[in-house]
């Protein structure tokens, strides 16, 4: 480690650094985040290639992280660790990649030709300064696959996610489940805004932050949901506005009620979802056609575009689904959910509807 302090091709370089890094700090000033990037990006091409070519040895990084310290006391990011994760950021991401594709369908229903161009000229590494540095660093220890971590950084640019909702939608595995769920979008809605609503339904949700007995019914489910209702409404995903719960329909004579209503802020249209604690039959698809059908005639605005149902099932088969939606001329998509099971040991424990019945009348009877 004293050979390279003594090194003077090391000296001449970490007198660069040091000038590079204050230049860095002034224009921090003005774009905080954007500019640490981009130096911690810098810094990990520079010990990347010291490493590769400079044959400094095994305790480089050790004695850059004392030295930058020193000379930067009141900065902080300097650790070993963090050195490394540098390295590793631009070694991760060290190539002239695009999001044009994913940046698209966002702008909506209509698209100004006149933005691609200016979209195609934001590179990988643009995309990426704009999160900031925590986040850079929950993506590169959770995420292995570069087109799943590029996925998560434009989900959090997108969605404004904090850290600790990036780490859970990782950890839930959104990237495997966006855009999943059985759909006939791509016949019932016009594009760019079918895209746009494929890419937000998932398959499974998942409804985690709930706990339900084997035996539960949908109105149980339903509850849970409505209580958690800012959980709900980040496993949906953004621009999902909540309208109400059993929305009353008058058809005719009759009332009808739909178990969840919601308004959609980018697609602009109304979205019924329709809860099945069973697999999936395909009658469920009538009635939900029905509710689609009422919304469109009795709640729509003439500016709102058409109204979309999802069906959330405990469980399906996909060949089942595409084959009851091939004759359904409203959007409607399908999707599994998932949710925590009760214990059996707890399951065991607690009375059933028969005892509880008997107990009630015991009690009844006393009185």
């Amino acid at each position: 480690m004293s050979d390279i302090i003594q090194n003077q091709e090391y000296k001449q370089w970490f007198k660069e650094l040091k000038d590079n890094i204050r230049q860095r700090q002034i224009k921090a000033s003005i774009s905080v985040n954007t500019e640490l990037i981009l130096m911690y990006w810098d810094l990990g091409r520079q010990i990347f290639e010291k490493q590769e070519y400079a044959k400094w040895g095994s305790g480089f990084i050790d004695q850059l992280s004392k030295d930058l310290k020193i000379e930067f006391p009141d900065m902080s990011g300097f650790s070993r660790d963090n050195l490394y994760y540098m390295k590793r950021f631009y070694l991760s991401y060290n190539q002239d990649d695009i999001f044009v594709e994913q940046v698209v369908p966002q702008i909506g229903f209509e698209i100004v030709e006149q933005a691609v161009p200016q979209l195609k000229k934001q590179s990988l590494i643009e995309f990426i300064s704009q999160i900031p540095w925590g986040h850079n660093v929950v993506i590169l220890k959770k995420v292995k696959n570069l087109e799943e971590a590029k996925f998560y950084i434009f989900k959090t640019i997108e969605n404004s996610w904090s850290r600790s909702v990036l780490e859970y939608q990782i950890e839930t595995g959104l990237f495997k489940r966006q855009g999943k769920a059985i759909t006939n979008f791509d016949l019932t809605l016009p594009k760019p805004g079918s895209d746009l609503a494929i890419a937000l339904l998932k398959d499974p949700y998942n409804f985690d932050f709930i706990t339900l007995a084997e035996n539960a019914k949908e109105k149980e489910l339903e509850d849970k949901l409505v209580h958690n209702i800012t959980r709900l409404l980040l496993e949906l995903g953004k621009g999902f506005a909540y309208m109400g719960r059993q929305f009353e329909l008058k058809v005719g004579k009759k009332e009808y009620r739909t178990d969840l209503l919601f308004y959609h802020t980018k697609l602009k249209c109304y979205i019924v979802i329709e809860l099945k604690l069973k697999d999936f039959e395909p009658e469920f698809l009538g009635k939900l056609n029905f509710y689609l059908t009422a919304v469109n005639e009795f709640v729509k605005e003439p500016e709102d575009k058409p109204t979309i149902g999802i069906l959330l099932c405990k469980s399906k088969d996909n060949y089942d689904v595409e084959f009851a939606l091939k004759d359904i001329n409203k959007p409607i998509g399908v999707s599994e959910f998932k949710y925590m099971e009760l214990p059996e040991e707890i399951r065991n424990a607690l009375p059933s509807s028969e005892e509880l019945k008997n107990e009630l009348n015991r009690i009844e009877d006393e009185q």
